[in-house]
């Protein structure tokens, strides 16, 4: 049977949270994520966000009824303050922007072209909402980490075939705790963008040096 690909917002979102918030508390524990949830209930009310937000949509990979991957969007105004931050301090209108929050797939999902769906179900999405950029932010991890897999491989290839350009200086923080921690710590987040309107990026979230915004 094939995987089922659904956008689903609003109610088809709520009903649906458990299963969300299960996926999230297995998938986070790996690399590069690191994230210690454990904690279902508290996922279900962080993701209770895109019940509430109108435009946002959560894209599901089914298999047998079964939710066994899921990938996050909603309006920039919506998400939270830390996020917001980078672009709300250069004087941008937020309205313009469209969030790509993460994508969990369960490993015997992996390598089938869902995280490729993933992002094209949300582009979509975010294209009818009238936004002119996708945004979304990776936790910034450096190669010597001691929980680093060997075989780790870089999604930055494959962020970039999907039309996206990391934005140099352009960062958040967000405090969770990894596996073996007693309390939470910060990490650095790096934002990553894509036009989706042929629209330039605007220049206060460039370098200096126009040159240096990596092609």
């Amino acid at each position: 049977m094939p995987v089922v690909i659904e956008t689903r917002t609003g109610a088809g979102i709520a009903a649906i949270l458990p299963d969300l918030a299960r996926l999230r508390v297995t998938v986070f524990r790996e690399w590069p994520y690191l994230y210690d949830g454990g904690d279902p209930a508290y996922e279900e009310r962080y993701l209770d966000v895109y019940v509430r937000s109108p435009a946002a949509a959560i894209v599901t990979a089914g298999d047998g009824g079964r939710i066994v991957g899921a990938s996050s969007c909603l309006p920039l105004r919506d998400e939270m303050a830390c996020i917001r931050a980078p672009f709300a301090a250069r004087g941008l209108d937020l309205d313009r922007f469209f969030y790509f929050g993460e994508s969990v797939l369960l490993p015997a999902w992996r390598g089938q072209g869902l995280g490729v769906r993933f992002f094209a179900e949300r582009e979509r999405h975010a294209r009818a909402g009238r936004a002119d950029f996708a945004v979304f932010c990776a936790v910034r991890r450096p190669d010597t980490h001691p929980a680093r897999p060997a075989d780790a491989p870089s999604l930055h290839g494959f962020w970039r075939r999907r039309g996206f350009r990391p934005l140099p200086g352009v960062s958040c923080e967000l405090d969770w705790r990894e596996p073996g921690d007693t309390a939470e710590r910060a990490h650095t987040l790096d934002f990553w963008i894509k036009p989706l309107q042929d629209t330039p990026v605007p220049p206060s979230l460039l370098p200096p040096d126009p040159e240096g915004f990596p092609s």
